[in-house]
């Protein structure tokens, strides 16, 4: 089959795949948790969870949470919220970081019938509130820290139970005391007394313990909203079943299966937020379907926090994000070799373009296997990974998970498939794609289209397909910029700049040129390097030159701290456009 021949219904991906890497899965009619309990009936007292913390002059201390436990703990707490009213269907909004209180209140939500709307907990309370109202939730079950931010919007909501839980109720004895003692209340997660009617969660597995759900949960009932990271515009809730969760599950664990290890010994460095579908699937649901181990990172900007739990907890496997891997490359305890990130054996990095010279320094320093994948909110999570032991294309994002079907087409009608190698817009199909935004017909409708039998999700990336099976996403739909009559994709002017020695980081958008009205001109904003604190713009613009169009070429340029950036790594150019517009 030559490249003028091959077709999107071919696949050509699957000739491609790795030895053992299946086209086709069965998968199981049964709703997430199952896997939870199935792992904790097989091996329930192997760890499930590690809560740690560094505590001066004892160093870095653990407590291993077991299946049986967060099976046990999940069991009373999906008893106390139907006891407490929820009904099936009716959404639970969890605030709270990466820790053993998230995978016991995700768990026992689903059990109960209910639909997790998990948010990010460093949101401002108005895009809390936001959410909450979106999703109509009654309960939230939330860190203490952010309890006073719930509690402020609360009366704005049809909240009508709040669960806290403090973050030391899991930390290893000698920990949780010093917490108590130097930061429970410095740093805010004191609470001295609940409002009335609001229950801490330690007291209701107490009350609960020892009894289960009733309700019955199938595979065609919802388990997730998943909000959007509001890259180009307001944040829509993804509305997932069971069964989406259970097949995109299936479909990475049939990359993982290749390595070769038993799951259980398996050791996840959970550092992505689990309240991202990114974490929650590929971390929090994978593990518990493996039987394996989860180091529990809260907060993954404390770089000095992640590179110790590495070096201390030996972790195999590590999906992340490429500002989070840049950051461990340039981190002088990493760069001096005093940390050891040999354990690691394969790496999944998504939400943004992974950088060649990112990848192969990470490669170098920990001799671990890193591989770009892509996956989308609304096909949770993944849809796309480089094969582990086949080539890896510069820029491209791999081939599609089995079961999955690719079309590109056309950026004017929106229905004419592109020929093979030309670009246009990534539409896909498969077993994992949403049902829907939560309370939003119209945008569905433009998401979701009907074709030959089948649901096609317009994922609004512009991309193209080579006739190996490859696939490279070129930009955002939204983002792509006309400049001087020529379509500029920004993602390939930060790929050039990105190049540049001095760049650590880089975002690209589009803004009104202040010299031509009605028009727009690329301004590039960038970190730089500690060590490169003296570049100049000239020096980006004349290293543009060199390998970009002169349209392309962005003549404003912003020296800055830091991008600002979703949860899960992705630069928010609409925010750099508003910074922009501020000023």
């Amino acid at each position: 089959m030559t490249a003028s021949t091959v077709t999107y219904a071919d696949k050509p991906w699957i000739k491609n795949y790795d030895k053992g890497m299946p086209a086709t899965i069965n998968y199981p009619s049964v709703p997430l948790h199952q896997f939870l309990q199935d792992t904790a009936k097989r091996i329930p007292n192997e760890t499930a969870l590690i809560s740690t913390a560094r505590v001066p002059l004892f160093g870095r201390l653990a407590r291993n949470i077991t299946y049986a436990e967060v099976e046990r703990a999940s069991d009373a707490l999906a008893a106390a919220l139907i006891d407490n009213g929820l009904k099936k269907g009716d959404r639970v909004v969890i605030v709270m970081p990466n820790c053993v209180a998230f995978a016991i209140s995700f768990f026992a939500v689903l059990k109960a019938g209910g639909v997790v709307a998990a948010t990010n907990p460093t949101y401002p309370a108005e895009m809390m509130r936001y959410q909450i109202n979106d999703c109509g939730a009654e309960f939230v079950i939330t860190l203490s820290l952010f309890y006073q931010t719930i509690k402020s919007i609360q009366s704005q909501t049809k909240v009508k139970h709040v669960i806290v839980t403090n973050i030391k109720e899991y930390l290893p004895a000698i920990a949780a005391l010093l917490f108590s003692i130097a930061k429970e209340k410095k740093e805010g997660h004191r609470v001295e007394a609940l409002a009335s009617g609001d229950m801490w969660l330690q007291d209701l597995l107490r009350k609960y313990d020892g009894k289960k759900s009733n309700v019955t949960v199938t595979p065609e009932d919802l388990a997730i909203f998943q909000y959007t990271g509001g890259t180009t515009g307001v944040s829509k809730a993804a509305m997932s079943q069971h069964k989406a969760l259970v097949a995109n599950m299936l479909q990475l664990e049939s990359v993982v299966k290749l390595l070769g290890i038993d799951g259980k010994d398996h050791i996840y460095l959970g550092a992505i937020p689990l309240f991202h579908v990114y974490g929650l699937v590929v971390v929090l649901c994978l593990s518990a379907y493996q039987g394996s181990k989860i180091v529990l990172v809260p907060n993954a900007r404390d770089i000095n926090d992640v590179i110790d739990n590495i070096n201390h907890f030996k972790p195999t496997l590590f999906p992340g994000v490429p500002a989070l891997y840049n950051a461990i490359n340039n981190h002088p305890k990493v760069k001096s070799g005093k940390v050891d990130m040999s354990s690691l054996k394969y790496c999944i990095s998504g939400s943004a373009p992974l950088p060649t010279a990112v990848k192969e320094e990470f490669e170098r320093l920990s001799g671990a296997s890193v591989r770009e994948g892509f996956g989308m909110s609304e096909a949770p999570t993944a849809t796309h990974v480089n094969p582990l032991f086949g080539e890896n294309r510069k820029n491209s994002i791999g081939f599609p998970l089995p079961d999955m079907e690719m079309r590109i087409v056309s950026l004017d009608d929106g229905e004419t498939d592109v020929p093979v190698g030309e670009v246009g817009e990534l539409l896909m199909s498969g077993p994992n794609i949403m049902l829907g935004y939560h309370g939003m017909p119209t945008e569905t409708a433009n998401v979701l289209r009907e074709r030959d039998g089948k649901r096609w999700l317009y994922t609004g990336d512009i991309a193209r397909m080579d006739e190996d099976g490859y696939f490279y996403i070129v930009d955002r739909k939204k983002d792509m910029a006309l400049i001087g009559g020529y379509n500029v994709y920004p993602t390939q002017v930060e790929d050039v700049i990105k190049s540049h020695p001095a760049v650590l980081e880089v975002g690209v958008a589009a803004v009104p040129n202040p010299e031509k009205e009605g028009m727009e001109s690329l301004k590039a904003w960038i970190v730089l390097k500690p060590e490169a604190q003296n570049t100049k713009a000239e020096d980006i613009i004349a290293h543009c030159e060199k390998y970009l169009a002169p349209y392309a070429v962005p003549r404003r340029i912003a020296f800055i701290a830091e991008l600002p950036k979703t949860a899960v790594g992705k630069t928010l150019r609409r925010e750099l456009i508003r910074m922009e517009q501020q000023k």
